[in-house]
C-alpha cells in the first residue's frame, strides 16, 4: 500500500476540489436564508469560481515550474484550506464572496494542475495507467457525491460545516504532503506579464459569455430591453455573441504572443506546439465535451427532481447516488479493461452507453418518476463517465514528457472549465427557452378563460422562470387568478416543465453523440503508457 500513499493523498486534494463546484447547488437556499442575500448573489458568487479557476489555471501551472510541483501544490492547499474556513465563517454574502469565489479559486488554480503533474512524476508504467484512473473515479465520484453531502449536511446540520470540512481534509493533505515525491527542479523562468492578462482576459470573456447566454440569449436577446431585458443589445443582438468572439480574439492574441516569445528564446506561458500533439488535442477535447455532458447533465438532475417533482436536497441527492457507484466502480473496470483494450475503444464504448443512458432518462422523464428507467440511467450515465475517467487523464499526461506535464495538467484544468461552463450554459439555454415556449402554448391551449390567458401572458413576457411546480397556485393566486385558474397553471407549468427537460436531454444525447467524433487520436495500442522522453522544442 505504501506506493499507493501518494495517490491517495493527491486523491483526497481531487476529491476536495471537485466536491466544493457540486455541492453548493443543493443547499442554495439554505445560504441564502442564513446570509440574508438573494439568489443572484450567490449565482454570481458561483460564476465568479468558475471565472477565477478559468483565468489563471495556465498561470497556476506555470508557477508550478517555477516553485517545484509540491511546492505548488503545497501554497495551494494553504490558500485553499484558508478561503474554505473563510467561507464557512463567513456572516455575509461578501465574505462569501471573497473566501469562495476568490481566495479557494486562486488555491486551486495551484493544487490542480500540480496534482496532475505530481501523479506523472510519483508513477510509471502500468502503475500510472492506475493512479490516473483513481484520480478520474475520485473526481466522478466527487461530483456525484457533492449532491448527497451537500443535501445530508445542509438537511441536519448546516452548509458551513461543509467548508470547515474542507480545511480539516486540507490540513490533514498538508500533514502527510512529504509522502509524495517530486523529481522536478524549479525553474528559473521570468513569467510574462502580457501573456497571463491577455490569457485571464480571453478565457474570462468566453467564461462569462457562455454562462451569461442563459439570462441574455446566445445570439438573440431572450427579453426585450424595454421588457426587462439586457439594456446592451449592440444591432439588437445579445450581448454574448461579442463576448466569445471577442475571448476568441484576445485568446489568438495570446498564442501569437506564446509564438512570439518562443521564435525570441524567451520563456512562453503555455507551449503552443502542444497542440500539435494529436493525442493531446484529442484527449483535451474528449475531456472537454465530457465535463460538458456532465455539467449539463448535474444541471438537469437537480432542477427535475427538486423543481418538478418536489424532493428535497437529500432525497436529490439519493437519486443520484447511483451514477456515483458506477462511475466509480467502472473507473476500476475500465483501468482493468486496458490491460487487454486500447484507450479509444474503451473511451468510445463510454460514449456509447452514455448516449444510451442520455436516451433512457429522457425515456424516464415524467410527473411520477418511472424510478426503475430513472435509476437504470443514472447507473449507466455513471458507467460511460467512468470508462471515460479511467482513460483521458493518462491520455493526455502520456503524450507529453514529465518537463511538460505542469503546463498539461493547466489545460486539463482549463478545458474541465470551458466544458463545464458550455454545458452548463447550452443546457441551462435550452431549458429555460423550451420552458417558456412550452408553457405559453400550454396556457393558450387550455381551458383558462380569457382574462386568465391575458394575465398569464403578461406575466411571463420577461421569460418563465424556474420554480417548484408546487409554487404555482400561490403565485397565481397573488396575481389575481382562481384557486381553480391556479391548479389548472400547474398541471400546465408541470407538463411544460416536463417538456423542456426532455429537450433539454436530447441535446445532450447530440452533445455525447458528437463526441464521438473527437476520438480519432486517442490511442489504438493496448500499452498505453509511453515512457518519460524528452520532445523537441519547436519554434
Amino acid at each position: 500500500m505504501a506506493k499507493w500513499s501518494a495517490v491517495s493523498i493527491l486523491g483526497c486534494a481531487q476529491f476536495v476540489m471537485v466536491l466544493d463546484s457540486t455541492v453548493m447547488n443543493v443547499s442554495i437556499s439554505q445560504v441564502v436564508s442564513d446570509l440574508d442575500t438573494t439568489v443572484a448573489a450567490m449565482q454570481a458568487t458561483i460564476t465568479f469560481y468558475t471565472l477565477t479557476m478559468a483565468a489563471v489555471m495556465l498561470l497556476g501551472a506555470k508557477l508550478g515550474d517555477v516553485w517545484g510541483r509540491r511546492r505548488a501544490f503545497i501554497v495551494g492547499s494553504i490558500v485553499y484550506g484558508i478561503g474554505s474556513l473563510l467561507t464557512g465563517l463567513s456572516p455575509n454574502i461578501v465574505l462569501l464572496f471573497i473566501g469562495w469565489a476568490v481566495i479557494e479559486g486562486l488555491g486551486a488554480v495551484l493544487v490542480i494542475p500540480a496534482i496532475a503533474a505530481l501523479v506523472a512524476d510519483n508513477y510509471t508504467g502500468r502503475d500510472r495507467v492506475t493512479a490516473f484512473a483513481a484520480i478520474g473515479a475520485i473526481s466522478g465520484g466527487a461530483v456525484a457525491a457533492g449532491p448527497l453531502i451537500g443535501g445530508l449536511i445542509t438537511t441536519y446540520a448546516s452548509w458551513r460545516y461543509v467548508f470547515i470540512g474542507e480545511t480539516v481534509v486540507m490540513i490533514g493533505v498538508l500533514l502527510l504532503t512529504r509522502f509524495v515525491a517530486d523529481r522536478s527542479k524549479p525553474a528559473r523562468i521570468r513569467i510574462d506579464v502580457w501573456s497571463v492578462l491577455l490569457s485571464a482576459v480571453g478565457l474570462i470573456l468566453i467564461v462569462f459569455g457562455m454562462l451569461q447566454s442563459k439570462t441574455w440569449g446566445w445570439i438573440l436577446p431572450i427579453v426585450p430591453a424595454d421588457d426587462g431585458g439586457f439594456p446592451i443589445t449592440p444591432l439588437g443582438l445579445s450581448l454574448v455573441p461579442y463576448l466569445i468572439a471577442a475571448g476568441a480574439a484576445v485568446v489568438w492574441l495570446f498564442f501569437k504572443r506564446q509564438v512570439y516569445l518562443t521564435r525570441t528564446g524567451r520563456v512562453p506561458l503555455l507551449q503552443v506546439s502542444l497542440f500539435k500533439i494529436a493525442q493531446l488535442r484529442s484527449g483535451l477535447s474528449v475531456l472537454g465535451a465530457q465535463y460538458a455532458v456532465t455539467a449539463g447533465l448535474f444541471f438537469m438532475v437537480p432542477i427535475y427532481l427538486q423543481m418538478t417533482l418536489g424532493l428535497d436536497a437529500l432525497s436529490t441527492g439519493i437519486r443520484i447516488f447511483p451514477l456515483s457507484v458506477a462511475l466509480i466502480l467502472f473507473s476500476i473496470v475500465g483501468t482493468i479493461l486496458s490491460r487487454r483494450w486500447s484507450p479509444r475503444r474503451i473511451v468510445r464504448i463510454g460514449q456509447v452507453i452514455l448516449v444510451l443512458s442520455s436516451l433512457v432518462l429522457l425515456a424516464a422523464v415524467s410527473t411520477d418518476l418511472r424510478s426503475i428507467a430513472f435509476g437504470t440511467g443514472m447507473f449507466f450515465a455513471g458507467t460511460g463517465l467512468g470508462l471515460l475517467a479511467s482513460q483521458l487523464g493518462n491520455v493526455n499526461m502520456s503524450s507529453v514528457s514529465e518537463r511538460e506535464s505542469s503546463e498539461v495538467g493547466g489545460l486539463q484544468g482549463v478545458f474541465q472549465n470551458l466544458g463545464s461552463s458550455l454545458g452548463t450554459a447550452l443546457i441551462g439555454s435550452v431549458l429555460i427557452a423550451s420552458l417558456g415556449t412550452a408553457f405559453l402554448s400550454g396556457v393558450n391551449s387550455s381551458d383558462l378563460p380569457d382574462s386568465a390567458k391575458t394575465a398569464v401572458s403578461e406575466a411571463t413576457q420577461s421569460g418563465v422562470d424556474i420554480v417548484p411546480a408546487s409554487s404555482v397556485p400561490s403565485i397565481a393566486k397573488d396575481a389575481g387568478l382562481s384557486s381553480s385558474d391556479g391548479t389548472t397553471l400547474e398541471e400546465v407549468y408541470s407538463e411544460a416543465q416536463i417538456g423542456a427537460l426532455r429537450v433539454s436531454f436530447f441535446v445532450l444525447t447530440v452533445i455525447a453523440g458528437l463526441a464521438l467524433f473527437l476520438t480519432r487520436d486517442i490511442p489504438t495500442t493496448v500499452t498505453v503508457v509511453q515512457k518519460t522522453r524528452e520532445r523537441p522544442r519547436r519554434a
